[in-house]
Formats: C-alpha cells, sequence, structure tokens
C-alpha cells in the first residue's frame, strides 16, 4: 500500500509541474541527447546526441588544431549536432567537411538539434552564420 502511494504521489508531482509549465519556457532536454552548455554547439558521433562529443562557444577553422582539438574528428563521422548557441547576431551554425570553412555541409538553426542524413560525415571546421541558415 505505501509504495502504491510514492508511485501515486510521484505521478501527481509530475502532473502538476507539467501543468505549472508557463508557455514558452524551456524543458529539460530528452535523456538520450548528452549534454551541452548554453551558447555552445555541440557535435557527437552517434545519434541523438549519444557517443562522442566535442563542443565549442565559438568558430573553430580546424578541429584538429588550436586551441580546443576534437580528438575524433579525423576518424569518426558527426552523427548528431546540438546548437545552442544564444547570440542574436547569429542565425546558425554551418559546418564544414575540410578545415578553414571548406565544403559547407549543413546547417543548424540556433536553438535547433538533429541526426545528420545517413551514416554522418567528417567534419573539420564549423562558423556561426547569420541570415539563412537553409
Amino acid at each position: 500500500m505505501r509504495k502504491v502511494r510514492l508511485v501515486l504521489a510521484a505521478a501527481s508531482a509530475g502532473a502538476l509541474a507539467a501543468v505549472l509549465a508557463l508557455p514558452g519556457t524551456a524543458t529539460a532536454a530528452p535523456t538520450e541527447w548528452g549534454a551541452c552548455a548554453s551558447g555552445n554547439v555541440c557535435f557527437y558521433t552517434g545519434d541523438n546526441g549519444t557517443g562522442q562529443k566535442c563542443s565549442w562557444s565559438v568558430a573553430d577553422p580546424d578541429w584538429t588544431q588550436g586551441d580546443i582539438k576534437c580528438s575524433w574528428a579525423e576518424t569518426k563521422n558527426v552523427q548528431s549536432v546540438w546548437n545552442r548557441g544564444t547570440s542574436k547576431s547569429y542565425t546558425g551554425v554551418a559546418y564544414y567537411r575540410w578545415a578553414d570553412y571548406n565544403t559547407r555541409m549543413g546547417c543548424t538553426p540556433q536553438g535547433k538539434r538533429g541526426n545528420l542524413t545517413g551514416n554522418g560525415y567528417k567534419l573539420k571546421s564549423h562558423r556561426w552564420v547569420d541570415g539563412n541558415c537553409g
């Protein structure tokens, strides 16, 4: 009987939290997506933000050089991306097959996340962009 009350109390608390959520407020990310800090863009080796992750708060012309290095960029495909950028100056983050922003492979709008098509692809650079991300 006690376990039943605890389960009902937990369910009621969850329902109450859903009712109290204000329109336009952020909700917790689904658990399958790995953490990505606000203001960053995160790239993952697995679908739905799983696997290994590399993240940046700034543009990077070469993921294998410089201050931030992505250890798996040379050997593994990017399967998913989460753009948690917050700057009002940009609308998305574009990512490129090669260093120095060569051969654009895609763009993810600010605040969006998703899986790349097929088996993904190797990437070497990214930068925030304004205007049309498409």
